[in-house]
């Protein structure tokens, strides 16, 4: 019997040919492409709904100051943690009975600020380095959308 110009297989000669793992090869790239990017997204809007909660917080304890107190607080609550104001939310007053606290910590984050201005309760959000500061839940600006990064 003569060779055809065809090469039998042996039976033990199995494997995948070049084009298989280069098809594989690239499904498996397409497949890390898509969850890098589904998992890149998720940091920027998580701090973002950080800080809606943070500012949210503020906004609550201030207005309880205010139901309980009758006025803001006199003294304002700077974003970098300074300012009396965050004393008193924090901290309560003493007194019998004591008041307070009314936030157990001040929000604290290397992504943006939260400040109060004083007798007013307006919620300012800032850029960490304290910069474009927006006011929180003014109609049609979100604050920690454009500083929370």
């Amino acid at each position: 019997m003569g060779t055809t110009g065809r090469m039998r297989k042996k039976q033990g000669d199995r494997g995948f040919t070049l084009i298989e793992l280069l098809i594989v090869i690239v499904i498996l790239g397409i497949l890390a492409a898509i969850v890098v990017f589904a998992v890149g997204t998720t940091s920027a809007t998580s701090v973002q709904a950080a800080c809606h909660a943070d500012a949210k917080s503020v906004e609550t304890a201030l207005e309880s100051y205010k139901a309980q107190k009758g006025q803001f607080p006199t003294d304002p609550g700077s974003g970098d943690g300074s300012g009396a104001g965050w004393t008193v939310l924090v901290g309560g007053e003493p007194g019998p009975p004591p008041i307070g606290p009314w936030l157990k910590a001040r929000p604290a984050t290397t992504h943006y600020q939260i400040s109060f201005a004083q007798n007013t309760g307006v919620i300012t959000v800032a850029t960490s380095s304290g910069l474009n500061g927006q006011t929180f839940d003014a109609p049609g600006v979100d604050a920690c959308g454009a500083n929370a990064k």
